[in-house]
């Protein structure tokens, strides 16, 4: 099932996923004699950083199921995929632990066993190292509902369980008795964690209360109450420091001091979600933390407050990305534009550089004022615009943001927002920035808004540098922009139906063209000069710019058109739309190509400008997925498909390895994992008698036989080989185990052959392979197999024979009579043109007086003249003919 999801494309395979860092799924933490690692799970597969730099060190292989719970053990790391329970160790699978009927929930390391607890309220006790049940306890779900399990510190085989009534449960899993109930608090509890001091715990309840319970007196040490919701996440500090932190559902992280037993300090708005993993470092002032906001935070506490502040931290986007674009020529970058407020580069070749835009001292505002950090980022950006030309010198980044005017500048250098506002200074206040695209210069922008108005910006400056139309461009929103290479043309749609094709310099409108539909999106190839325009009907038009007329329509959407993207050569031209198909059309054939099903709809496509990788986001999805271009690096074949054609799911890229897609397979598994083969194109050898066909050697096998007297004068030594002055000695040996000399057996057969009298049969023999091979082919009058033997030799081998053939090298005058008849017959088959011109030149060249002398050489070589000029004759009509229909085309202006 998973190999047909991948073949569901014959140009497209899933390659990797980018911008996941964690999800709701609490972190575990790894602590080796050498380093500190956590790992937080990914959908169906799960990370590994070290936490020294958050480097991601492994990733875990695609499971069935999603991650639900991990826990860790040294190196060893546990995860559970709904019942199955499995062991990792350096990203990968251990072994598996059978027994659970219903998805796991809860995991707990304890020496040499696991235990886990699944969602019938059944605690399970398995060996490590054998994958054996060790104890089953059953629970009633009614009375003791499992909501948090841990070990209590010397406490000998001793596990203390919390439930969602607030008892609490300690047993003894080796007698399996129940030692002690707890009467709790009567509120659900969330969460229990040993604390730095023998027999006291810290527990969490779903009421935001938090108690530092003594479980050898059954007594509350302290009780706090946080205000934001139920406490998700609890830990101790364990660098003699008597601190404890509690996360909330609302993202903030509190900060207790049980000496005083009062609150120290709050981070707030530490996840822009639920504080899912909190945990302090061994003997550390360090606190990592996940959250459900996609994001891994690593806090120092060295402020002499006792708060925290951010020490480092690995993120990707909290809300969906609705644009990405590749940035730059090596197809390594992707600027990418989410729900979140956030506008963010990803590295395609290591996640560890990716980052966010920085758009300034938000933090340090908004505790200023009072406010979440959030509140003050820009709106959602709905348009952005990258050049590199002039990335060294000033802005070369402009976005347009949801409901506002004003568009801002990035630089991307310095991965930052820059110092410009752009300021309409026709279009009305209330009118909305809906299109934003830079100059190829980089030196101007066109901004095109929801008014009709479009006006041009100095992006160095910030300058006003004009407006379209009078008083604006279109009557209605608009939809797209787009400016030449060289700064002469722009053309403009909008949602009141019409394109219009304008003077960049001037201002002037030039010409205007009437659609269908109204423009839903534009996408512009500067190179062919070649505008795909979208409409509101699902319809796209590819408008040539020269001529101003529509070349191709491609009619198979069936739902809004979201994203386009052109490949670098514009013969591809990729659409997704809401009708959850993404599609590739063939500009030169004007078929469909490809296309296949997502799971969501793709929001945005962008394909890199070396082809090799496409980048897709997608509804309600954090990630950035690279699907791989399989034309690159396998033979695939290009057929348009069916005009009936159903597509099938492609399975989304993952994090995680996929044995599957990676590898090469040959053509016979390909075809059963498809159900269908790659035909090799097959064509005769002639098309048609009136054609010439060239042969399929390289330009190197005939071209280096008519300079073959040039090349050797060039390769000629200067001088002759000097003998080495002191040449080493040394005595050939025998491969083997034991030590012995070989004898010199080259010498001996030298030796033999000048004093041997006798005379081999191959020395009687008169022709070489070569003229036996024209004497057969003389005999029969098909000289096919001497044009397949010449093509398999060298120019030096040939030469030779050539020289051969004539009565001053041992031949005689009919192998050159037969040699003029098998120029004669490759000219009328009217194959392996170019290779007979050189045989030809290379012939007559050598035996050129011969055959003048000779009269029956002499009428031989006329009709094969003749012969000659007829075949040329039309060869060079018909390139005439082609060369007069491209100077046609190329002049024509209708």
């Amino acid at each position: 099932r998973e190999t047909a999801a991948h073949m569901a494309s014959q140009l497209f395979l899933p390659f990797r996923a980018l911008g996941f860092t964690s999800n709701h799924v609490p972190l575990a933490v790894h602590t080796t004699s050498a380093e500190i690692f956590v790992s937080t799970a990914v959908g169906r597969t799960f990370h590994v950083y070290n936490c020294s730099k958050l480097k991601l060190i492994f990733v875990g292989t695609i499971q069935q199921q999603a991650v639900l719970c991990l826990a860790s053990y040294g190196m060893q790391l546990f995860t559970s995929n709904n019942n199955k329970l499995k062991l990792w160790n350096r990203g990968k699978e251990v072994r598996e632990f059978v027994g659970h009927t219903s998805d796991i929930h809860l995991l707990l390391p304890f020496g040499a066993h696991i235990i886990s607890v699944d969602e019938s309220n059944t605690a399970k006790i398995f060996e490590i190292q054998t994958a054996e049940t060790y104890c089953d306890l059953e629970f009633d779900r009614a009375t003791f509902r499992i909501t948090a399990v841990m070990h209590p510190s010397t406490y000998l085989n001793k596990i203390l369980f919390g439930s969602h009534q607030g008892s609490m449960q300690l047993w003894n899993i080796r007698t399996n008795q129940l030692i002690y109930t707890f009467k709790g608090w009567n509120n659900p509890i969330t969460t229990i964690v040993q604390a730095p001091a023998v027999d006291v715990v810290g527990v969490g309840l779903q009421d935001g209360g938090i108690v530092v319970h003594n479980l050898l007196y059954d007594k509350v040490i302290v009780k706090f109450q946080q205000d934001w919701g139920p406490v998700t996440a609890l830990s101790f500090r364990t660098d003699n420091t008597p601190v404890m932190a509690t996360g909330s559902s609302s993202g903030h992280i509190a900060l207790w001091d049980l000496e005083h037993k009062r609150l120290v300090s709050t981070i707030y708005d530490a996840h822009y979600g639920t504080v899912c993993g909190m945990q302090f470092l061994q003997s550390q002032p360090l606190l990592i933390s996940n959250g459900t906001d996609n994001s891994l935070n690593i806090w120092i506490f060295d402020l002499p407050d006792g708060s925290g502040r951010l020490l480092r931290s690995r993120r990707g986007h909290s809300a969906p990305p609705t644009l990405c674009r590749f940035y730059g020529s090596t197809g390594h970058l992707i600027l990418t534009a989410g729900l979140d407020r956030s506008f963010r580069l990803l590295s395609t070749i290591n996640d560890q550089f990716s980052t966010e835009l920085s758009q300034g001292s938000i933090v340090k505002k908004a505790q200023a004022r009072g406010v979440r950090p959030e509140e003050l980022k820009l709106p959602p950006v709905t348009s952005f615009s990258a050049e590199d030309a002039r990335e060294n010198d000033w802005d070369n980044v402009v976005t347009c943001h949801l409901g506002q005017s004003v568009a801002r500048t990035w630089r991307l250098q310095n991965k930052c927002i820059g110092k410009h506002k752009l300021k309409p200074q026709h279009a009305p206040a209330t009118a909305a920035a809906t299109i934003a695209v830079v100059s190829h210069c980089g030196n101007f922008v066109l901004i095109g808004y929801s008014s009709g108005h479009v006006e041009t910006f100095n992006i160095q400056s910030g300058l006003h540098r004009g407006c379209f139309g009078n008083p604006k461009a279109h009557d209605g929103a608009i939809r797209g922009v787009v400016i030449d290479a060289v700064n002469q043309d722009v053309v403009t749609g909008a949602a009141d139906k019409t394109l219009k094709f304008w003077r960049f310099r001037s201002k002037e409108c030039l010409a205007s063209v009437a659609v269908d539909e109204a423009v839903c999106q534009m996408v512009y190839h500067r190179e062919s000069s070649m505008l795909a325009v979208a409409l509101d009907d699902f319809t796209i038009h590819v408008v040539d710019t020269v001529t101003k007329r529509t070349v191709r329509t491609f009619i198979g959407h069936s739902n809004r058109i979201l994203d386009m993207t052109f490949s670098s050569d514009s013969r591809w031209l990729i659409s997704s739309s809401m009708d959850m198909t993404v599609r590739t059309w063939d500009l030169p054939t004007a078929r469909l190509l490809d296309c296949f099903l997502v799971e969501s709809a793709a929001t945005s496509v962008s394909l890199s400008e070396i082809g090799d990788f496409l980048a897709t986001t997608h509804v309600d999805d954090l990630g950035v997925y690279l699907w791989s271009n399989r034309t690159l690096y396998s033979a695939v074949s290009l057929r348009p498909l069916p005009i009936d054609y159903q597509p099938e799911i492609l399975a989304m890229p993952t994090t995680g390895e996929q044995p599957e897609v990676g590898e090469f397979r040959s053509e016979q598994q390909e075809t059963e994992a498809t159900g269908t083969s790659h035909l090799k194109a097959e064509t005769e050898d002639q098309l048609a008698g009136e054609l010439v066909t060239l042969s399929d050697l390289p330009r190197s096998r005939w071209h280096n036989l008519i300079h073959l007297e040039t090349i050797k004068h060039r390769n000629k030594a200067k001088e002759p080989p000097k003998t080495s002055k002191a040449a080493p000695f040394f005595l050939p040996t025998v491969p083997g185990l034991d030590f012995k000399f070989s004898k010199d057996e080259s010498a001996n057969t030298r030796e033999t052959d000048a004093t041997s009298k006798r005379i081999s049969l191959s020395q009687l023999q008169s022709k070489s392979p070569f003229q036996e091979c024209l004497d057969d082919c003389a005999a029969s009058g098909n000289f096919s197999l001497l044009m397949e033997l010449l093509k398999g030799m060298g120019p030096s081998a040939i030469s030779v024979e050539l020289h051969t053939l004539g009565p001053e090298s041992g031949g005689d005058v009919k192998q050159l009579g037969d040699m003029i008849r098998f120029f004669k017959f490759q000219l009328e088959s009217r194959t392996d043109y170019e290779m007979v011109q050189a045989y030809m030149q290379v012939f007559l060249k050598i035996h050129g007086e011969t055959v003048a002398k000779n009269s029956e050489l002499r009428r031989e070589a006329k009709e094969l003249l003749e012969l000659h000029k007829e075949t040329w004759t039309r060869i060079e009509d018909l390139l005439n003919q082609s060369l007069c229909l491209v100077s046609y085309i190329k002049s024509a202006t209708v």
